[in-house]
C-alpha cells in the first residue's frame, strides 16, 4: 500500500492520535521519517491501556507498523516498551522474526517515558530540538492503540467509533474495557461497579495530566482512562487548587531551590524551560526579563515540578499553564530560533520511577490489575462531540431523527484542513444535532 492510499483510508476512518491530544494520524505519514517508534511506555500510573492492547493484538500492530514503515520508506521500527510489561515484551518478541526492520527496545519503568522527547531520546539518543516535532528529526511516533486502529481501518474497513479505556481507583472492580465514544463518564463507572467511594470526583486521563471531568462528560478519541477518586486524596486537591492562592503562596514560599528545574525532563534535554526562574520571575511582578515568560511554551506540562519535587507542594505547573493559555489568547506562538542546551549529565540519577511516583501521589492502594475486556457495550444514548481532535472541528451531516448506523460518517472533515470525520458509534436515531455535539438514540 502507498502513502497516498494509506493516508485516504486512515483519514476517511477518523484515526486520530489515541492517547494526547488527539493530532489526525493521516498527518504525521511522512517520508522524511527515517524511523518510526511504537510508543509502549503507558506514561502514567494506573494507566494499562496500551500494554494490554499491544500484548493481546502484537502480531495485527506489528504488521501495521511494517506496512506503514513500507508506505513511508522509512528504514527501522523501534517498539519501545518498559521491561516490567513481561507479558506484552514476551508477546512481541515472539513474532518478532517475521519482522526484519522491527526492533524492540526495552524501557526504565520511569516517568515521564511517555513523553515523546524523552523516549525519542530514550529509544534512539537524540534530542528533538526546542520548538520542533518529531519528524523534524527524522521520527514519527505513534501509541499502540493508534497503530490498532489504523489495522481496523485497513483490514475491516472499520472507523473509530469506540474506545478502550482503564476505569481504575475507587471502584468496586477496576477493568479496561472497550466502550462507544459518547457514552458519559458515569455510565462507564458504573462497567467497574461503580465508585466505592461518596460524592467522587472523576479524572479524565492520567493522575498527573489529565482533566476533573464530571459525571456527565463523555468518552472521545483521545481518553485514555476514567480515575474515580475521593475529594480529600492528594491529586484531586492540587486539580482543585486556586490561580490566585497557587500564586499567593508562591510568592511567601518559593525558597528558589531548583528542585522543579533539576527534575525537569525537558530541562535535562537541554530545553530552555527552567520551572524556578518562572517561579522567581512571576512572583516578583518584574516583567523586564521577558524569558523566563516566553519559555514556559517549552513546558510539555508532565507535572514533576509540583507532583513531586516541590518540598514546599507549590505549583509550578498549574502556574506556568495559565502563563502559556494567557500567550497563546494574546497570539504568541512558540518561539523560534532557539538553541538546544547540553543533556545534563547527572539526568540518569534524575529519573524518576513509577513506583515511587506512585506512592507519592498517595496511589499506590489502587495500582492493582485492570484486566481487558471486549465485553460488547451498547448504551441507549451516546453525545459524541464535533471537536476530538486537533485542527477546525467536524461538521454535522444529518439531521434530527434521521436514523443511522454505526460506523456511518455523521459529522465531516472540513475541506483543505487538517481535520477529521465523525462516526457513529452506535445505531438509532439522531436526537440533537449542533455545532458542539451530535446525540443518539440507540
Amino acid at each position: 500500500m502507498d502513502i497516498k492510499e494509506l493516508t485516504s483510508i486512515v483519514k476517511e476512518s477518523g484515526v486520530a492520535g489515541a492517547g494526547g491530544a488527539g493530532f489526525p494520524t493521516y498527518g504525521k505519514f511522512d517520508k522524511r521519517a527515517d524511523t518510526i517508534i511504537l510508543n509502549c511506555a503507558e506514561c502514567e500510573p494506573l494507566l494499562k491501556v496500551h500494554r494490554q492492547l499491544l500484548q493481546k493484538f502484537a502480531y495485527e500492530i506489528m504488521s501495521t507498523l511494517d506496512m506503514i514503515a513500507t508506505a513511508v520508506e522509512a528504514n527501522q521500527i523501534i517498539i519501545a516498551v518498559k521491561s516490567s510489561y513481561t507479558l506484552t515484551v514476551d508477546a512481541v518478541k515472539s513474532y518478532i522474526d517475521s519482522f526484519p526492520k522491527i526492533i524492540i527496545k526495552e524501557l526504565e519503568e520511569v516517568y515521564p517515558m511517555g513523553d515523546e522527547i524523552v523516549l525519542i531520546y530514550e529509544t534512539l539518543g537524540k534530542v528533538v530540538p526546542p520548538g520542533s516535532i518529531p519528524i523534524e528529526a527524522g521520527v514519527t511516533v505513534f501509541n499502540a492503540e493508534t497503530v490498532y486502529n489504523i489495522y481496523k481501518a485497513v483490514t475491516d474497513h472499520e472507523p473509530v467509533s469506540s474506545k478502550y479505556l482503564t476505569i481504575a481507583g475507587a471502584v468496586n472492580t477496576p477493568v479496561t474495557i472497550k466502550v462507544p465514544i459518547g457514552m458519559t463518564v458515569k455510565e462507564v463507572v458504573d462497567l467497574a461497579g461503580g465508585s466505592v467511594v461518596d460524592n467522587p470526583v472523576y479524572i479524565m486521563g492520567g493522575p498527573m495530566t489529565g482533566n476533573i471531568v464530571n459525571s456527565y462528560d463523555t468518552v472521545t478519541k483521545t481518553t485514555n482512562a476514567i480515575l474515580v477518586l475521593p475529594k480529600n486524596q492528594y491529586v484531586i486537591q492540587k486539580r482543585l487548587s486556586k490561580t490566585s492562592i497557587n500564586m499567593k503562596r508562591a510568592m511567601s514560599a518559593c525558597c528558589q531551590c531548583e528542585m522543579c528545574t533539576n527534575l525537569c525532563p525537558r530541562n535535562q534535554l537541554g530545553h530552555p524551560i527552567a520551572p524556578h526562574m518562572f517561579m522567581r520571575a512571576a512572583t516578583s511582578g518584574v516583567t523586564k526579563d521577558l524569558e523566563p515568560f516566553l519559555d514556559t511554551m517549552f513546558c510539555s506540562s508532565c507535572g514533576l515540578c509540583e507532583m513531586y519535587a516541590c518540598p514546599q507542594e507549590l505549583s509550578p505547573r498549574r502556574l506556568i499553564q495559565d502563563y502559556k493559555n494567557g500567550l497563546r489568547q494574546n497570539g504568541i506562538i512558540m518561539p523560534k530560533g532557539y538553541s538546544l542546551g547540553e543533556v545534563e549529565s547527572f539526568r540518569e540519577y534524575r529519573k524518576i520511577p513509577m513506583e515511587r511516583l506512585t506512592s507519592r501521589l498517595g496511589l499506590k492502594a489502587y495500582n492493582v490489575e485492570a484486566p481487558l475486556t471486549e465485553t460488547e457495550v451498547i448504551p441507549k444514548q451516546v453525545k459524541i462531540l464535533l471537536n476530538q481532535h486537533i485542527g477546525p472541528k467536524a461538521e454535522p451531516v444529518v439531521n434530527k431523527k434521521d436514523m443511522i448506523s454505526k460506523g456511518d460518517v455523521i459529522a465531516a472533515a472540513e475541506e483543505g484542513k487538517l481535520s477529521l470525520p465523525i462516526h457513529a458509534s452506535i445505531s438509532g436515531e439522531i436526537l440533537e444535532v449542533n455545532d458542539k455535539y451530535i446525540i443518539i438514540n440507540s
